[in-house]
């Protein structure tokens, strides 16, 4: 496979240091370009983050003394000398949105982290294992944008990627309604408990927009693609609640569901542990070989011991029973900061190299 050199756009936040993790050793990406804020700008990564490092592992050797350069000043710069870059910056939405534009105006593919093109009509939202075929609204995107290479896709919110994945598998039967309470991980707000102190032994019912993207998202992510852009899906109907619990990394789901043709409780589980998607038929790099997990425990999945399965790639499915308000009612797992964000985005890039939408230039 070719190599493709990267940027990092918000290189010194949470997520933006998963990425820089995760291009260690990647056997297709080679961290080219680290960008943040112009008070980091012209610091080595190592001095820029100092001790705000937030990963389990250590910084990466060939990181640490990359020259951070200035996310929005150097955007030219930056474009030239990467193949693409992956968004992960802190920034008003409505500030996020013209920077990211800015690079893929400048001939530079974005995959983005962020919520800020995730409701532009032509810009795809993409689990990769869900929905691979939204890319091709890529070149209606760019024929607006008038570029040749540069595009912007983006990754879904981190609590969708918890029950998303479940249900996905089962639209086959009709999904009527949907019920998701989701229990969200503290990094998910780029927190550690030594920097969030008041969220030890403590639960926050309420997560700013979270409800809003937790209904909404799955619709884009099972819509179509019609004349150029995404046309979400009419059903179905889905109300949700998100709670911030003491938990480091994972968000975990509880999913009451019913159907128009209510499948049985096997037929769900082979469903599951058969369906592979365009990135395990690929054997993508960042793809796990089992996608969807299903546990027979009636106490999994648990977050401490299942949220790092496969690299923190797969999705952990448990307590498949009848409800008696719903059709049936199961447990979802995901990590929230690999799948569900940094992980999420980079298996996204992959599946856009691997599709021919990214080019080396080199």
């Amino acid at each position: 496979m070719k190599q493709y050199k990267v940027g990092v756009v918000g290189g010194t936040g949470m997520v933006g240091q998963r990425f820089v993790t995760l291009m260690a050793q990647h056997p297709w990406f080679q961290l080219t370009v680290i960008a943040a804020s112009a008070r980091s700008a012209g610091k080595t990564y190592e001095e820029a983050v100092g001790s705000r490092w937030h990963m389990e592992v250590p910084m990466p050797e060939e990181a640490k003394k990359l020259v951070v350069m200035d996310a929005q000043a150097d955007v030219a710069a930056i474009a030239a000398q990467v193949d693409f870059v992956f968004s992960a910056v802190d920034m008003k939405k409505e500030e996020i949105a013209v920077l990211e534009e800015a690079y893929a105006r400048c001939e530079c593919p974005v995959v983005s982290n962020n919520s800020a093109h995730r409701w532009t009509p032509d810009v795809p939202m993409v689990v990769p294992e869900l929905n691979p075929e939204h890319l091709e609204v890529i070149p209606a995107q760019r024929e607006r944008l008038g570029t040749q290479r540069g595009f912007i896709a983006v990754k879904s919110n981190c609590s969708i990627q918890s029950y998303a994945p479940a249900l996905g598998p089962l639209r086959s039967f009709g999904l009527k309604r949907v019920l998701a309470c989701t229990y969200q991980a503290i990094s998910g707000a780029g927190k550690t408990f030594e920097t969030w102190p008041e969220m030890v032994d403590n639960v926050i019912p309420y997560i700013g927009g979270e409800e809003e993207k937790s209904e909404q998202e799955p619709l884009k992510v099972w819509g179509k693609v019609e004349n150029g852009v995404i046309v979400k899906a009419d059903s179905p109907m889905i109300t949700a609640q998100c709670l911030r619990v003491p938990v480091s990394n994972g968000h975990m789901a509880a999913v009451f569901v019913d159907f128009e043709h209510k499948p049985s409780i096997e037929e769900m589980k082979q469903i599951w542990a058969e369906f592979r998607g365009k990135p395990q038929e690929l054997k993508l790099p960042s793809a796990p070989k089992q996608f969807l997990r299903y546990f027979e425990e009636p106490d999994r999945p648990q977050t401490k011991l299942d949220r790092d399965l496969e690299g923190g790639m797969t999705v952990s499915i448990g307590r498949l029973r009848p409800d008696t308000q719903y059709d049936y009612k199961f447990v979802c797992l995901s990590h929230n900061t690999l799948r569900g964000a940094a992980g999420g985005a980079v298996l996204l890039a992959e599946l856009l190299c691997a599709e021919g939408y990214i080019t080396s230039r080199a």
